[in-house]
């Protein structure tokens, strides 16, 4: 699987590589493996201690059923909120949770995962089709989450400066100043648009490129894509130099 590259909204760049499938179906079993050998071994505990004998109490039925259901059941939700998206078997094999931009996922989206862990691995045909059809082995959690399990030893993490890019250096300078008052939002628009090749294309980037003359009253002879590339590569030079 290659290597991600993400340049996030506060100017970090993050270097990423999703874990393999055969890595997080292996992971898998030796959680399975850990819960098993947890309700076997408190399964001995009360059988050996003779502490069954309580569960004719419903009161202390309840209390055995959640002592030996309850961990088993919400393991993954636990360990990966816990403990930085890591459940034992994933830090055997050096993995861990992260949100698509590589920022920590939030308790929902750690909730998310594990509650679609009963079509991923109950039906694990289709989890596993999922996982082999998208290109970061997202499983169905991982992608109504916005999630993906990373290597953790090819996670990188650091501030970007202007020669991290390949069209950016020290000396270079903006052709349209103006750019410097455009949003984030407006320049992802622009992004989207530039990375986008259909049918409608041509009339997208026209479209664009009026608005961004319009709305920062520039004049410019050229083409609408290369206008709209200039734009975006001067917001970053305004943007990065602030860092």
């Amino acid at each position: 699987m290659a290597e991600s590259r993400i340049i996030t909204s506060q100017y970090v760049q993050i270097d990423q590589t999703p874990a393999g499938v055969g890595e997080r179906i292996f992971s898998r079993i030796i959680d399975y493996l850990i819960i098993f050998a947890y309700m076997y071994g408190l399964y001995q505990l009360i059988d050996k201690t003779k502490l069954y004998i309580l569960f004719n109490n419903n009161d202390y039925m309840v209390v055995g059923i959640f002592l030996f259901l309850m961990p088993a059941v919400f393991y993954s939700f636990l360990f990966e909120t816990f403990n930085r998206g890591r459940s034992l078997g994933k830090m055997a094999f050096g993995m861990r949770v992260v949100m698509r931009d590589g920022t920590t996922p939030t308790v929902g989206a750690y909730l998310m995962r594990w509650m679609l862990l009963i079509v991923d691995v109950w039906m694990s045909w289709i989890g596993l089709l999922v996982m082999l059809l998208n290109g970061h082995n997202q499983r169905l959690g991982d992608l109504a989450a916005g999630t993906i399990v990373i290597k953790e030893r090819d996670y990188h993490r650091i501030h970007v400066s202007l020669d991290e890019f390949n069209h950016l250096s020290r000396t270079y300078r903006p052709v349209f100043p103006q750019a410097e008052n455009l949003s984030l939002e407006q320049v992802n628009i622009i992004n989207e648009a530039l990375t986008r090749f259909d049918d409608n294309r041509p009339r997208r980037l026209e479209t664009l490129a009026t608005k961004a003359k319009e709305f920062l009253n520039i004049t410019s002879n050229l083409d609408n894509e290369t206008f709209l590339q200039t734009l975006t590569r001067d917001y970053q030079y305004f943007a990065l130099e602030e860092i």
